[in-house]
């Protein structure tokens, strides 16, 4: 699936050090509320795990140029008995405030909505975020309301936002659904 300059590929074994890389980035442990960096052979036992699991993962690519470069993580969290999912992206640190995080976050939904049938995706994101709620709402996400107190940011407590995309309100183009996705 992909837009002109984003593309979501599969999930590889052959990457886990750099998104272990880009896990122990520290605005990353700080957007995630995570404040405890993990070793590179606990990311390896844990890729072995997710490569196991019901879980929806891709690696995030940036198209720009010729050669597609690896810049992110998207993760589906399904609960199959509701046909909802949570969602849940990384992106490096070079990758950030360029549109891609938008991008493959509504490639993401995309795929949740057209190919896997879910109804509803939903995430939490730390307040002063305010780059990835940007990013959210442009895609298509709504809020939803705060989990107050439910999260660290530098150091200090804050509330997580609760925001969610509906199958039945995704809108706007499809890379999916699209005559021109179908013919490839």
């Amino acid at each position: 699936m992909r837009t002109e300059t984003c593309g979501l590929g599969s999930y590889r074994a052959d990457l886990v050090e750099t998104y272990w890389r880009w896990e122990q980035d520290p605005a990353l442990l700080v957007g995630y509320g995570r404040q405890a960096p993990e070793s590179l052979e606990a990311r390896t036992e844990g890729m072995a795990h997710q490569l196991r699991g019901e879980n929806i993962r891709f690696t995030v690519y940036d198209l720009a140029d010729d050669q597609p470069l690896p810049v992110g993580v998207a993760t589906l969290l399904p609960d199959h008995s509701v046909r909802t999912a949570e969602f849940v992206i990384m992106l490096a640190p070079e990758s950030r405030g360029q549109g891609t995080g938008t991008a493959a976050t509504r490639l993401t939904l995309d795929y949740a909505f057209h190919v896997t049938n879910l109804r509803m995706v939903w995430l939490k994101v730390l307040a002063p975020n305010a780059g990835a709620i940007r990013a959210y709402e442009k895609a298509g996400f709504r809020h939803v309301g705060p989990i107050r107190q439910a999260g660290y940011w530098l150091g200090q407590v804050c509330d997580e936002l609760v925001m969610d995309a509906l199958a039945s309100e995704f809108t706007g183009p499809s890379a999916i659904a699209s005559p021109v996705s179908a013919s490839r």
